[in-house]
């Protein structure tokens, strides 16, 4: 492991407190700000942000596959469904298809930014 070097900067004091309400804020440490800002990366605070944006995505698809479940199971119960349904919950499913391989891309590419 690499030793840790110290950097002496000269700012005015009113901007140090600016930087550090920003830290304080975002709940990142001033050393952090200045680093990930230096190296263009991103921030814990907004690693956190789109984590949390990830969880509630998969939430979301978890109520839809639980409603598909539950239609299925009432087909199943009646044996018979209806031509104008069945192609609207097969439109339903290509739609939501659409979306979770869409919604795939856009986690890849949050993944590739995260892991920088």
């Amino acid at each position: 492991m690499e030793k840790e070097e110290r950097i002496f900067i000269r700012i005015q004091k009113s901007r140090k407190e600016n930087w550090k309400k920003l830290c304080s804020k975002k709940r990142i440490s001033l050393s952090s700000l200045i680093i990930n800002s230096v190296e263009n990366r991103i921030f814990n605070d907004e690693r956190r942000m789109v984590m949390a944006f990830i969880e509630k995505q998969g939430n979301v698809f978890i109520k839809i596959e639980t409603n598909i479940n539950q239609v299925a199971r009432i087909v199943n119960g009646q044996k018979f469904i209806s031509e104008k349904l069945l192609e609207d919950f097969s439109n339903t499913l290509s739609e939501i298809e659409k979306l979770k391989k869409e919604q795939n891309m856009i986690f890849s590419r949050i993944y590739s930014i995260l892991g920088k």
